[in-house]
C-alpha cells in the first residue's frame, strides 16, 4: 500500500533477540483516512477479517491509542496494527526503525531502542513480566548494538526508571 509502517513487539524481539512463542505480529501504521479504503481492499473477505471500512476511520483518526487487528481467516494468525497517530513515541520509532532484508524482502522493524521502551511501558501498564523477559533477552543477545544514551534519555523522559531497574536485574540473572 505504500504506508510507513514498522514490525515490533514479540516478532521485533525475535529479530533482535532468541526466537520466542507468539500468535501474532505488532505493527506500527502511519495512515491517513483516505487509506481505510485501501486497507479494507488490500485483505479481500475470504480470505481476512478486516475491520469495515467505517471502524477503520474511526481508529484512524484517533489521536492516541488507534487499534485494529486484521486476521487471516485460514491460520487465524492476527496482525494488531497500532495508528501512529499522535504518539510521539511512535514517530520517534518511525525515524529510528531498521531496514533489514529477510527471505529476499525488505522489511521496516523499530529499532530495539522503541521496542524496549514499549516493553517498559507494557510492563508499567499490566505488570506482565514477559515484558521484563524480552527486554533482558535484548539485553543479553543484542546489547553492544544499543544506543544506551538515547535509550536512557528516553527512559527518564517517559518516567521509566523503576521498570527499566526491574529489566536490568533480570539481565544480570
Amino acid at each position: 500500500m505504500g504506508v510507513r509502517y514498522m514490525v515490533t513487539g514479540a516478532v521485533a524481539v525475535i529479530i533482535y533477540a532468541e526466537p520466542r512463542l507468539t500468535q501474532d505480529i505488532d505493527l506500527v501504521i502511519e495512515l491517513k483516512t483516505g487509506d481505510a479504503r485501501k486497507l479494507a481492499e488490500a485483505f479481500p473477505p475470504e480470505e481476512f477479517y478486516c475491520p469495515p471500512e467505517e471502524s477503520l476511520k474511526v481508529e484512524i483518526n484517533r489521536p492516541l491509542r488507534g487499534h485494529f487487528n486484521i486476521i487471516h481467516l485460514e491460520t487465524a494468525f492476527k496482525a494488531d496494527c497500532y495508528i501512529m497517530g499522535e504518539d510521539p513515541l511512535h514517530h520517534w520509532g518511525m525515524l529510528n526503525r531498521k531496514k533489514l532484508n529477510f527471505e529476499g524482502e525488505s522489511i521496516w522493524v523499530a529499532s530495539a531502542e522503541y521496542v524496549i521502551l514499549r516493553k517498559l511501558e507494557y510492563f508499567r501498564e499490566g505488570g506482565s513480566e514477559k515484558h521484563l523477559r524480552d527486554i533482558a533477552s535484548i539485553l543479553t543477545i543484542y546489547g553492544d548494538r544499543i544506543d544506551f544514551d538515547q535509550l536512557l534519555e528516553k527512559i527518564k523522559k517517559y518516567g521509566l526508571e523503576q521498570q527499566w531497574e526491574k529489566a536490568q536485574k533480570i539481565s544480570q540473572e
